[in-house]
C-alpha cells in the first residue's frame, strides 16, 4: 500500500515535471497530445487493476485514438473526450459493468468534483502514523527544525567562503505563485485519475430512475394535452409547408428571408421539449402507457416534431445560401440529425417498449460517433472550402474566412488563383498572406507545431510556387479592414 502510493506520487510529480517543461508559456501545440499520452501510459502503470481489466483496456484504447487527435491537430473538444476516456478507463476496475451511459455520465461529474481535494485527503491519510495516529505537526516541524536550520546555515557559511557557491545561490530563483499554482493544479487533475474517490461509484449508484415523470398527469389530462399539442404543432407545420417547403406568397409586409431566418433553432428546442414530454407521458406504469389512443397520438406527435426538425434544417440551409456556410452551421446540422435520431429512437422505444436506460446508451453512442468525427474534422476548413466553391469571389466573407485561420489557407489560394478581379485579387492576397504568415511562424516553433500545420504549410507552399506574389503595400495613414480592403481616413469637411 505505501509502495503504491509513493509509486503514484511519483508518477504525479513526473507529470508535473514535464508539463512544466511541455508548456512554459502556452498549452497548445501537437505536444499536448504528446503529454496526454505520456499520462495515459503513467495510468497503465500506477494501476495493476487497468491492467488486469479487459473493460478498461477498451477505454485506454479509446483514449489513444483521442490522443492521435491530439497530436494531429489539438482542439478542446479532443481533449474533453480524451479526459472522458481516461476516466472511464480510472474508474471501470470498481464497476461490475460498463451499465449505462446515465451511470457513467454522473459518475464522470463526480469524478471530476470529489477529485478536487482528493489529493489533500490522501495527504492526510498517508501522514498518519503507523500505529493508526494522526501526525502532530508540532511534532513534524520539530522534527525538521534542527535539519533545516543547521542545514541554511551552513550553506550560508559556504556561500560567503566559497564563489562557486554563491553565484549558484545568487542564480536560483524560487517559483513564482503563478507557477505553483499551476503545478498544483496538473497534480489536482492527475491525481484522481491514479486513485478515484471511493464515493464517485457510491454516489452515482444513488441516482433517481431516469425516467421523466410529470406530476399530477392522469389519463384524460393525457389525452386531452396530446390531442391540443398535436392541433397546435399541425397549424406550425402547416405554415411551414406552405410557404418553406412550397415557397407560398406570404401575408403583406412579411419578405420570406425574414420567415426562413428565423425560428431554427427555436423549434429544435420545441422537439426536444415535446420528446421529454412524450417519453413522461407514457412512462412505464402510467395509465397511458398501453391505452391505444395514448400511444397513437403519442406517435403522432412525435412524427409532427420530426417534421418540425425537418423544417428547422431546412431554414438553416436556405440561410447558409443566402448568407455562407460557417463552423457553427455544420455544428447546428449536426446537432439538429442527432434530436431527429432522438425522436425516431422514442418513437422505437414506444413501440417496442424498451426502457429509458436503452434509450440513453443510443442516443449517447450516435452523440459519441458525431463528436469522434468532429474531433478530427476541421469544421471550420469546410466550411472555408464550401464557401469558396459556392460563392462568387467578390460575395464571400473574407472576415470570416481570416477568422478561421489555417483551415481557411488552401481555399483561400484556391480563391486566389481564380479571382479575375484584381482589387478582389488583392484583398484576398492579403488575408491569405496574414494567415500563411502567421502559420509558418507556428510551424517554426516546436511549441506550436503540429502534423495538420506542417501538411497545410506544405501544401500551400506547392500551390504558391517558390515565389508568390504579395499584397499591394499600403502606405500610412491608410491601413488593411479584416476583408482586405483598403480603410482610408475622413476628409475633413470644406469650409
Amino acid at each position: 500500500m505505501r509502495f503504491s502510493f509513493l509509486f503514484k506520487s511519483a508518477i504525479v510529480v513526473a507529470l508535473v515535471v514535464l508539463f512544466d517543461r511541455l508548456f512554459p508559456n502556452s498549452f497548445s501545440g501537437a505536444r499536448i497530445g504528446g503529454f496526454a499520452g505520456v499520462w495515459l501510459v503513467g495510468l497503465t502503470l500506477g494501476r495493476s487493476d487497468i491492467r488486469r481489466s479487459r473493460r478498461a483496456w477498451i477505454a485506454l484504447a479509446v483514449a489513444t485514438l483521442f490522443v492521435g487527435s491530439l497530436v494531429d491537430d489539438p482542439g478542446p473538444l479532443a481533449w474533453a473526450l480524451f479526459w472522458c476516456a481516461l476516466s472511464v478507463a480510472a474508474l471501470l476496475p470498481n464497476a461490475s459493468r460498463f451499465d449505462d451511459a446515465w451511470q457513467w455520465g454522473a459518475r464522470l461529474v463526480i469524478h471530476a468534483v470529489a477529485g478536487i481535494g482528493k489529493p489533500l485527503a490522501d495527504l492526510r491519510r498517508f501522514g498518519r502514523l503507523r500505529r493508526g495516529k494522526r501526525a502532530n505537526p508540532g511534532a513534524v516541524l520539530a522534527m525538521l527544525g534542527l535539519p533545516l536550520v543547521g542545514g541554511s546555515l551552513f550553506v550560508a557559511l559556504f556561500a560567503a567562503a566559497n564563489p562557486l557557491i554563491a553565484q549558484a545561490l545568487a542564480a536560483f530563483r524560487l517559483p513564482s505563485m503563478w507557477q505553483i499554482g499551476v503545478w498544483a493544479f496538473v497534480a489536482v487533475c492527475v491525481w484522481p485519475s491514479l486513485r478515484p474517490h471511493a464515493a464517485v461509484m457510491r454516489l452515482a449508484g444513488r441516482l433517481p430512475d431516469p425516467e421523466p415523470v410529470l406530476p399530477g398527469t392522469s389519463l384524460p389530462s393525457v389525452l386531452i394535452a396530446l390531442a391540443l399539442f398535436n392541433a397546435i404543432f399541425a397549424v406550425q407545420n402547416g405554415l411551414d409547408i406552405a410557404f418553406l417547403w412550397s415557397g407560398g406568397a406570404l401575408p403583406a409586409g412579411m419578405t420570406q428571408t425574414e420567415y426562413v431566418h428565423r425560428g431554427a433553432y427555436p423549434l429544435i428546442g420545441t422537439a426536444l421539449i415535446a420528446g421529454l414530454m412524450a417519453l413522461a407521458m407514457l412512462r412505464p406504469g402510467s395509465a397511458s402507457e398501453h391505452h391505444p389512443w395514448a400511444r397513437r397520438l403519442v406517435i403522432l406527435w412525435v412524427v409532427q416534431n420530426l417534421v418540425l426538425v425537418a423544417s428547422s434544417v431546412l431554414r438553416t440551409i436556405d440561410y447558409i445560401d443566402a448568407s455562407m456556410l460557417t463552423a457553427w452551421r455544420i455544428a447546428a446540422l449536426a446537432w439538429m440529425a442527432l434530436v431527429a435520431l432522438g425522436l425516431v429512437l422514442i418513437c422505437w422505444r414506444i413501440l417496442r417498449g424498451r426502457s429509458a436506460p436503452w434509450l440513453i446508451n443510443w442516443n449517447a453512442l450516435a452523440a459519441a460517433v458525431v463528436l469522434t468525427v468532429c474531433s478530427f474534422v476541421d469544421l471550420g476548413a469546410l466550411a472555408a472550402s464550401w464557401n469558396v466553391r459556392r460563392q462568387a469571389p467578390a460575395a464571400i466573407d473574407l472576415c470570416y474566412l481570416g477568422q478561421v485561420g489555417d483551415g481557411a489557407l488552401l481555399p483561400l489560394i484556391a480563391l486566389e488563383q481564380r479571382s479575375t478581379d484584381a482589387a478582389t485579387r488583392d484583398r484576398v492576397r492579403y488575408v491569405r498572406d496574414r494567415i500563411l504568415t502567421d502559420l509558418s511562424a507556428r510551424q517554426d516553433s516546436w511549441t506550436e507545431w503540429t502534423p495538420r500545420g506542417a501538411r497545410r504549410l506544405a501544401r500551400a507552399t506547392a500551390m504558391l510556387g517558390p515565389n508568390p506574389a504579395r499584397p499591394l503595400t499600403v502606405d500610412q495613414p491608410a491601413w488593411r479592414n479584416c476583408d482586405g480592403s483598403i480603410g482610408h481616413p475622413a476628409q475633413p469637411a470644406q469650409p
